[in-house]
C-alpha cells in the first residue's frame, strides 16, 4: 500500500483527489499531481478527523477516506535500520554494542507500531540523547539527584511527582534503560503496561536488560506520539525531545543523530 505525499503523481492521487472532493475537501483539478492544493485540502480534512494533520496520506488517512481497508499496515523502515546506519548515527559508539543491543531496540518499535521514519528516527535519537553508548545503562550520581552531604539520590526520594515515597525510593527507582525511566509511579506504570505484573517494582534493575529496555523505549514513545510526531511536522527537534526528557539536556546529540538518521533512511 503506497503512501502519497507532495509531488507524487499517478491514478492513487486521483482517486485521492475524488475522495477529498466527495468529502467536501475541494483539492482543485482531478489531474492525478499532488500539489499544493490536493496538500491543502488533505491537512484540512485530517485536522476535520482529528487525525495527524501532516499533509501526507498514510494507512489511516487513506481509510478514513474510505480507500483502504483496515488490513493494510503502517509504512515501516526497520529493514532499512541496519548497524551501518546506525553507527554512522553514534560516530563514537563502539559498534558491538550496537550489534547487540539493536535487534532489542527494533523489536521493541516493531512490536508497538512505531515503524515510520520519524519516529524510528525519535527512539535512535533518544537513545544517542540518554546514552551514547547504544546500551541501557542506569543513572549516576550527579548534583541534580544527590545533595552535597546526602545519600545516594537522596533528592529524589520525596519526589511526589515521580510517587517516591521516600528512602531508598530515590536510589530505588532512579532512571535506567534506554529512556531513562524514573520514578516508583513510572516504574509501576509500565510495569503493567508490558504486562510484567509488578516486576518492576520488586526488581527495578529489570528495566536495564535490553529487551524489557527496548520495550520501555518503545512504549514510553507511543504515550506521546502524537505530541511527538506534530513537533517533527514543524521540525520543531527541540520541542520533540522536551516531550522526553521535560528539557533539553541532550539536545545536541539528539539532533546529530535525528539529522543523521534522516539523510540514510528512506522515507516511509
Amino acid at each position: 500500500m503506497a503512501t502519497l505525499r507532495r509531488s507524487d503523481k499517478g491514478e492513487a492521487v486521483k482517486r485521492l483527489q475524488r475522495a477529498l472532493k466527495k468529502a467536501g475537501f475541494e483539492p482543485g483539478k482531478l489531474d492525478g499531481e499532488f500539489g499544493a492544493g490536493t496538500e491543502a485540502a488533505l491537512i484540512a480534512f485530517q485536522r476535520s478527523e482529528g487525525l495527524l494533520a501532516d499533509g501526507i496520506a498514510g494507512p489511516r488517512t487513506l481509510q478514513a477516506l474510505g480507500q483502504e481497508g483496515p488490513q493494510d499496515t503502517l509504512p515501516d523502515v526497520l529493514p532499512g535500520v541496519t548497524v551501518q546506519v546506525v553507527s554512522t548515527m553514534f560516530p563514537f559508539t563502539p559498534v558491538g554494542n550496537i550489534i547487540s543491543n539493536l535487534p532489542s531496540v527494533c523489536n521493541g518499535l516493531k512490536s508497538h507500531g512505531l515503524t515510520e521514519k520519524p519516529l524510528v528516527l525519535m527512539a535512535l535519537a533518544t537513545i544517542r540523547a540518554e546514552t551514547e553508548s547504544f546500551m541501557p545503562v542506569g543513572e549516576g550520581r550527579s548534583r541534580f539527584n544527590t545533595s552535597p552531604r546526602g545519600h545516594d539520590f537522596d533528592l529524589y526520594d520525596f519526589r511526589k511527582d515521580l510517587g517516591n515515597q521516600g528512602a531508598p525510593d530515590g536510589e530505588r527507582f532512579r532512571g535506567r534503560g534506554y529512556v531513562q525511566l524514573t520514578g516508583r509511579f513510572n516504574y509501576g506504570r509500565y510495569s503493567k503496561i508490558l504486562g510484567l505484573e509488578d516486576r518492576l517494582l520488586t526488581s527495578p534493575e529489570l528495566a536495564s536488560d535490553p529487551d524489557v529496555a527496548g520495550q520501555l523505549l518503545a512504549v514510553f514513545l507511543k504515550d506521546k506520539e502524537r505530541a511527538i510526531k506534530e513537533a517533527l511536522i514543524d521540525n520543531d527537534l527541540r520541542q520533540a525531545r522536551r516531550l522526553v526528557n521535560g528539557g533539553s539536556h541532550g539536545l545536541d546529540r539528539f539532533t546529530d543523530a535525528y539529522q543523521r538518521g534522516n539523510q540514510l533512511l528512506p522515507e516511509s
